[in-house]
This record gives C-alpha cells, sequence and structure tokens, in this order.
C-alpha cells in the first residue's frame, strides 16, 4: 500500500440507485484498485460491500423514536400496510415533527457526528461528499467537521444553494434569498415554504465552513459562483464525470440487436431514465410528442425506454417498449450499442450520466439543450442540441440522423473519439486524486 496515497472517505445518500451513487461508487472502487485505502459511507444501504457502512441515524435516537421506526420498517415490508410505516417515523421525536409540519429542511440525523470515525481503525485524510439531501445528514455538523478534516464536496444538482429544491428549473430566488417559493412539491418537498428561512439556515453554515467544491460542468460552477456557498469555499475545480470504457464503447450493432432480442429490420432509438414517465427531471411528453412526429414519415423506428416497468405505448406505427432497470452495465451498454439514436429530452440536469454512456458507446444524442449537456456534446460532430420542450427540432434532428447511415456512423465514431479524451473513468479517478493531493497540501492546517 502505497502510504502518499490519501485515506478517502466518501459520502451519498446511497450506494447503488441514482446517477451521484454510480459516480460516487465507480470513484470509491476505482480508488481501490489505485491502491487507496477507501470507504463509502451512506445513508441507505443497497449493496452487500463490506467496505459500504450506513450511517446509524436510528441507533443514535431515543428508544421510543428507535421503537416506532423499528414497528414503521417492518409494516413498510408489508405491500398493503407500506405507507403506514411512513406515519410513524415521528413517533418520540416532537421537534422533528414540527419542523415537517412547518416545512423547515429536516437535519435531525444524529449519526451525522460518528463519521469521522464511523470505520474503526481508520481515519480519512479526506471526505468526499456527493448529494447531502435523502433525509440522512445533518448539515449543521458542517462547520465542525470541515475544521477536523478536509472535505471535498461533489454537486450534482443545486440542493445545496436553494430553499429546498434540487434544480429550480428558471425560478433565480435561489440567488436572493428563495421565498416565497413557486414550486413546494419539487423534489426534495417541503409541506410548507420554508424556503427562505432553510436558504438563511445554510447560508450561517456555510459561512463557517471550509469547503472544496467540485462540479462536473462550468454552468453548475458558475451557479456555484452566485450562491451562498461563495463565503465558504476554499477551492474549486471543475472534473467531468466518468464512464468505464470497459464496458461503454462502440460494438457490432447487429449482435447487440441479436443479444437483447430486439428487431434487426427497425432503426431504434433509445431513451433511458429512472421511472421515465413520471420522472420530473425528464420529458417525457417531449418524447412522446417528438414520436408522434416521426410515426408520420412512415420510417420503421422502435424506441427503447430504459428505466420503468410498463406496457409498451404506440404512436403510429412507432412503438414505445419499456425496459425495467438494469443493473448491469454490460447488458446496459448493450442497450446504447443497438440503438441507431440516444434522445434525451429533459427539463433539468446536472450532467448526464446516461449522455456519457451513449457518446461512449458510439451512439450519436440529440438532447435538450438545458444544464450542463451543451458542455458534453460537440454540436453537428457528436449529437444535437435541441430548445427544451422543442419536439419538432428533436424529431427533425433524429430523423435526420436515421435517414443518413453515413453521417450517423461519422457522428457516432466522433462521439466514441471524444468520449475517450473526456470522458473516461480513469481520467475522473486521475483528477480526483490529483486534486486530493491538492487540497491536502496547499491548505494551511492540512498539509500532510
Amino acid at each position: 500500500m502505497d502510504d502518499n496515497l490519501p485515506r478517502v472517505l466518501q459520502i451519498n445518500t446511497q450506494d447503488c440507485t441514482g446517477g451521484a451513487a454510480h459516480i460516487a461508487r465507480d470513484l470509491f472502487k476505482g480508488l481501490e484498485r489505485r491502491g487507496c485505502i477507501s470507504y463509502f459511507v451512506v445513508g441507505i444501504k443497497e449493496s452487500h460491500d463490506t467496505a459500504v457502512v450506513q450511517i446509524p441515524n436510528n441507533k443514535n435516537r431515543n428508544l421510543i423514536a428507535r421503537f416506532f421506526i423499528s414497528c414503521g420498517n417492518l409494516l413498510k415490508r408489508i405491500p398493503l400496510l407500506h405507507s403506514g410505516g411512513t406515519g410513524l417515523t415521528f413517533v418520540g421525536q416532537p421537534t422533528r415533527l414540527w419542523n415537517y409540519l412547518n416545512g423547515f429542511e429536516d437535519f435531525n440525523f444524529p449519526g451525522t457526528h460518528t463519521i469521522p470515525t464511523i470505520i474503526p481503525g481508520f481515519k480519512p485524510d479526506i471526505i468526499h461528499c456527493h448529494n447531502l439531501h435523502g433525509e440522512y445528514f445533518d448539515l449543521r455538523e458542517l462547520p465542525a467537521l470541515t475544521r477536523e478534516i478536509p472535505v471535498l464536496f461533489t454537486l450534482h444538482d443545486a440542493w445545496l444553494l436553494s430553499g429546498h429544491c434540487a434544480h429550480s428549473f428558471a425560478c433565480e430566488k435561489w440567488k436572493t434569498g428563495c421565498g416565497p417559493c413557486p414550486a413546494l412539491t419539487t423534489y426534495p418537498a417541503i409541506l410548507r415554504d420554508a424556503s427562505e428561512y432553510n436558504w438563511k439556515r445554510k447560508r450561517e453554515i456555510f459561512k463557517k465552513s471550509r469547503l472544496y467544491i467540485v462540479t462536473p460542468c462550468q454552468w453548475l460552477m458558475e451557479k456555484v459562483d452566485q450562491s451562498i456557498l461563495k463565503p465558504g469555499i476554499v477551492g474549486t475545480k471543475i472534473i467531468p464525470n466518468g464512464v468505464d470504457l470497459n464496458f461503454f464503447h462502440p460494438a457490432d450493432q447487429r449482435n447487440a440487436r441479436i443479444e437483447l432480442g430486439l428487431p434487426l429490420d427497425k432503426k431504434i432509438i433509445l431513451f433511458t431514465a429512472n421511472g421515465i414517465r413520471k420522472n420530473i427531471w425528464k420529458d417525457y411528453r417531449t418524447l412522446q410528442s417528438t414520436l408522434a412526429i416521426i410515426s408520420q414519415s412512415g420510417k420503421n423506428v422502435l424506441c427503447i425506454a430504459l428505466g420503468e416497468r410498463a406496457h409498451s405505448e404506440y404512436f403510429g406505427d412507432v412503438e414505445i417498449r419499456f425496459i425495467p432497470p438494469i443493473w448491469d452495465p454490460k447488458k446496459v451498454a448493450g442497450y446504447y450499442q443497438a440503438a441507431d439514436v440516444y434522445a434525451h429530452p429533459a427539463r433539468a440536469e446536472t450532467f448526464p450520466t446516461a449522455i456519457l454512456e451513449a457518446l461512449a458507446c458510439g451512439t450519436p444524442v440529440v438532447a435538450s439543450a438545458i444544464g450542463g449537456i451543451p458542455e458534453q456534446i460537440m454540436e453537428g460532430k457528436t449529437g444535437f442540441l435541441v430548445p427544451a420542450g422543442d419536439a419538432h427540432l428533436m424529431a427533425k434532428r433524429i430523423m435526420q440522423l436515421l435517414l443518413d447511415d453515413d453521417y450517423r456512423q461519422q457522428m457516432g465514431r466522433e462521439a466514441a473519439n471524444d468520449a475517450v479524451q473526456r470522458f473516461g473513468l480513469d481520467r475522473m479517478i486521475t483528477a480526483y486524486l490529483s486534486t486530493y493531493r491538492e487540497f491536502l497540501n496547499h491548505t494551511p492546517g492540512y498539509a500532510r
């Protein structure tokens, strides 16, 4: 083991589900391969990995709360009584219930203070935080934590900047104080409008903290620079997310289709997301409208919607075929390799991994020009950008690629080459290791 390699403790809501979890887990595993002593701390543990540890929040609550939380967890396992378990969450915790009813963000997670010593015999050189929302982390611990150990944050969304929401869409109240909030139900939802209070509380926490901020794109870093995070920032870096090129790479399209049981005689459009039809960040309505327009062309087209179990939908002769979520990266890559075009209509995004996976597989992308997506796609070379909600232009660009095999294949080659240059997982891991060393060696009080 190289003693000069930093010992890293990563934190995220969960270890398997969601884009942030995939990035954090890939980094965690990549650091292990490089020889780092690396652990992963989560609010919800989904894997059986012994190096992944769940924060013991409930074990640190009072006896009454622990009893009713246990009862609630049992009820949640019974399908007909699933929702009944939720109602027991606040029994024995009157302050937490009061905060919930009044729209205050829930920071009542007493296991947070155990994080620096959560792994017996392990003291991290650096703590690397990913998503801190998801009801598991007490943000009030940050000032003390960031003075004890260097803490680096990778922002996968804009929750730290706002009074409650992970993405603000067109709203810019996060710059000046939030409230009154026009979208209380946007994840993470709040019951009443306490967004101004939440925003001010976060601002005071950040002022007292030492924050190292990493974003995957310039778009999000520019938001950070205008936000309540800025007074506490002592270092920043832009590190694009990466994907494992051992799985996500070009392959023979015909073989990929045969392997997955997909038709050989149709053009295939792919779209992937968790819970496609009700995902508030994606734009399923625009996808439907796009396919309705494409159906008028008479082209033999199939749309694969990867990430939800549902019956097929039809727009004329165009089928949307739903495929349940798949966790095997090799099989996921097969769907990109089988597709002619990857479509990504969205309402809010940061730096979607799905687009990187498509590019790496040599599949041209047509996507909404929002968030950091314009930094992923080289317009006209690796894909096309269209205004959010513009189904007509999205359909036009997809048809342009479906009708011109030579252009589509050339674009696919450019996409794969660009992914190797900019979006490989090894490149991301190297960049984070370099950033860890920079933060540790050039910050007073933290030099090793």
